[in-house]
């Protein structure tokens, strides 16, 4: 159901643009999301030295805020779509801040469970605090998360935003474990991948476009943009595992396979090489292991077939956001599943 060796599934994303005037994403959002790392560390108010050091070490204002970008730009699509009031509300930022203090905590508990000692070219919190504190580090930023969204003050928004942090704890769970069945080992790995990615991304929006209109069927558009987007940017960061150099990404190469992880170019490889399939279960666990399974990747068709699928994901995404009232900020979040593919690190 997942295999397609055809190109014709070639993004075609571009020919569903308006006449509307092309604007790069990044400069349509920054007016919003200006000052966003500062009003994280406000949220981060905390009286210990260490603690406060440890929460600024990743919201240091070099990350891309692909995530608060694509929430705010959202926020104002869906504001136009309903009343053609293009102004960001607080409440909409809020989410934005939220998004990033949620995944940023992730991260710091992601690097813990993986041992991990790089993330964004520099050394882990685990590496340089211990896993102790890493883990209360995530923790504290996680409970601040809570507490502005509870600020909010709109239930719906809330149940939405905490389904997030549920998604990420069951989406880690299932990275632990693996399936015997190679029919159910795709379907799996793509549960994992919209849980710890993508449900982040697709509730954001969705958050958003509740508070900036009342209309279910727009909630829903927003929700199945951030959705594929989200599960495409995985798809593509899983590509980069294999085809990225350590240094350009910010973090070792082969990261997947060294934690026994079976993404989608393997998952795709195995099908070419079935003795894969006896390493997946090991998760890639004996001498040489490691080095096999990428050259065995690299040989086959999977970086080219995970690339066509998240193709078609962005197509998808594209698809959805195309039903809103044509604005910029569409055509930038059109964009942005562009961006997505084209992304080297």
């Amino acid at each position: 159901r997942f295999h397609h060796t055809s190109t014709s599934h070639s993004c075609s994303c571009s020919k569903t643009v308006s006449n509307e005037k092309y604007q790069d994403p990044f400069q349509l959002g920054r007016k919003d999301l200006k000052n966003l790392y500062e009003d994280i560390k406000k949220e981060l108010l905390v009286s210990t030295a260490e603690l406060k050091e440890m929460c600024d070490y990743y919201f240091d204002g070099k990350g891309k805020a692909f995530r608060p970008m694509i929430v705010v730009l959202m926020a104002r699509a869906c504001n136009i779509h309903h009343n053609n009031f293009r102004e960001v509300q607080a409440s909409q930022r809020s989410v934005a801040i939220i998004a990033e203090m949620i995944h940023t905590a992730s991260l710091v508990h992601d690097d813990v469970i993986d041992d991990a000692n790089s993330r964004r070219g520099k050394m882990t919190v685990n590496q340089i605090w211990g896993e102790r504190k890493a883990v209360l580090a995530g923790d504290f930023i996680l409970s601040a998360a809570s507490v502005a969204l509870a600020r909010i003050g709109n239930t719906t928004i809330i149940s939405v935003l905490t389904q997030v942090i549920e998604d990420l704890v069951r989406g880690e769970f299932l990275q632990l474990g693996s399936k015997e069945n190679e029919n159910e080992r795709f379907a799996h790995y793509l549960e994992k991948t919209f849980k710890k990615t993508a449900s982040l991304i697709a509730n954001s929006c969705k958050a958003v476009s509740i508070l900036g209109c009342p209309d279910p069927t727009v909630h829903e558009i927003a929700y199945q943009y951030g959705k594929n987007v989200g599960i495409a940017f995985q798809l593509i960061d899983d590509v980069l595992d294999f085809t990225s150099c350590a240094d350009h990404l910010g973090k070792p190469t082969a990261a997947d396979l060294k934690l026994g992880l079976a993404t989608g170019p393997v998952l795709f490889a195995c099908r070419q090489f079935p003795e894969m399939n006896a390493m997946i279960m090991r998760r890639f666990s004996k001498p040489g292991d490691v080095e096999r399974a990428r050259k065995y990747v690299l040989q086959s068709d999977g970086v080219q077939q995970t690339t066509y699928l998240a193709q078609r994901y962005c197509h998808e995404a594209t698809r959805q956001i195309s039903k809103l009232r044509p604005s910029p900020e569409r055509e930038a979040l059109i964009q942005l599943t562009e961006m997505v593919l084209v992304r080297d690190k």
